[in-house]
């Protein structure tokens, strides 16, 4: 039975007031963790004796361990759901980052921002494959444009947080960089294991919507899904 239209705004409104903020915030942490070493750049360098090149080649080598794992953990997070495997991308990010505070060579430091790639890969794609289980197209731009918000959050909070407050200036002097890594981390496992207890993965497993809402959001998913085709991967490069 076809619902009326005042019936589905509401029903994408409730799914938005329950998803949005969360992946907000998830955004945020992300941001913060893969913006911290610019903030800890200038006291890492000099403690460390690292030269711009270093520093610079450590900073990047990130988004290749980024790059190498997008694609595979999409497809593991479409295989195993995205509670368990957004909240494993978050917790693990965050425990790999923590050390950081202890790299004292170069090679440490690229080791480092390596296995952190690898880690926090697939966050993003993983988000927006994730909205696709729950809005169709054309509704997904509005829910991915809230999404993206909080890379301005980010900047609002992280600047301050990390270059002039309670971090750098205050631990100056003894290895505020150091203490950078390990505060900025800890929301991140905090975030982590909130995905897992509040995310559901599936329209099907949120136990927030009546049967009703649930109906109405599946047949919007799957009539969508009935246009969709695989391609060649070939095509797809």
């Amino acid at each position: 039975m076809r619902r009326p239209p005042r019936f589905e705004e509401a029903t994408y409104r409730k799914v938005t007031w329950r998803l949005a903020p969360l992946l907000m915030l998830c955004y945020v942490v992300a941001y913060l963790d893969r913006v911290n070493v610019g903030f800890a750049k200038l006291q890492m360098t000099t403690d460390l004796g690292l030269s711009d090149a270093v520093y610079g080649f450590g900073a990047g080598i990130f988004f290749v361990g980024y790059f190498i794992f997008e694609i595979p953990s999409n497809v593991i997070l479409h295989k195993v759901g995205a509670r368990v495997w957004i909240a494993r991308i978050m917790v693990s990010w965050g425990v790999i980052s923590m050390p950081t505070m202890f790299v004292t060579t170069p090679t440490m430091f690229y080791v480092m921002r390596f296995l952190l790639g690898l880690a926090e890969a697939g966050f993003f794609p993983g988000i927006i494959l994730y909205l696709t289980y729950w809005y169709p197209s054309h509704r997904r731009g509005r829910m991915t444009t809230w999404f993206m918000t909080a890379i301005a959050l980010s900047g609002v909070i992280g600047g301050p947080v990390s270059d002039y407050n309670y971090i750098l200036k205050a631990f100056n002097g003894a290895n505020g960089w150091q203490w950078l890594f390990l505060f900025e981390e800890i929301p991140s496992v905090i975030v982590g294991i909130m995905v897992f207890l509040m995310l559901d993965d599936r329209i099907s497993n949120a136990k927030w919507l009546t049967k009703e809402e649930q109906d109405l959001l599946a047949r919007h998913i799957s009539a969508e899904e009935a246009t969709k085709h695989d391609m060649p991967i070939c095509q797809v490069l």
